[in-house]
């Protein structure tokens, strides 16, 4: 579990991106590498702890390994009424 505020706001920016890809038309290869050089990156500025990173990356693996995440949301009808 996060805890982090800014932990949790690169969780957000990367699962966004990760999401956004996919909508693209990315495939889950190209989003485990996305997320790899995303790691990567915040490992090499230092702008988290290195825990903080490795449970950064235990949750965006749970999240790709969803495939509830990357389903298109479909929006509700609206019932009308039957005054009858």
């Amino acid at each position: 579990m996060l805890t982090d505020p800014f932990v949790i706001r690169y969780y957000q920016k990367l699962t966004d991106g990760m999401v956004d890809l996919w909508h693209r038309g990315s495939r889950y290869e190209e989003l485990r590498i996305y997320m790899e050089g995303y790691l990567t990156c915040l490992r090499l500025t230092n702008v988290i702890e290195g825990y903080q990173i490795h449970r950064l990356e235990e949750e965006a693996f749970r999240f790709l390994r969803d495939p509830s995440n990357f389903e298109l949301a479909m929006p509700q009808m609206q019932k009308e009424h039957d005054y009858y």
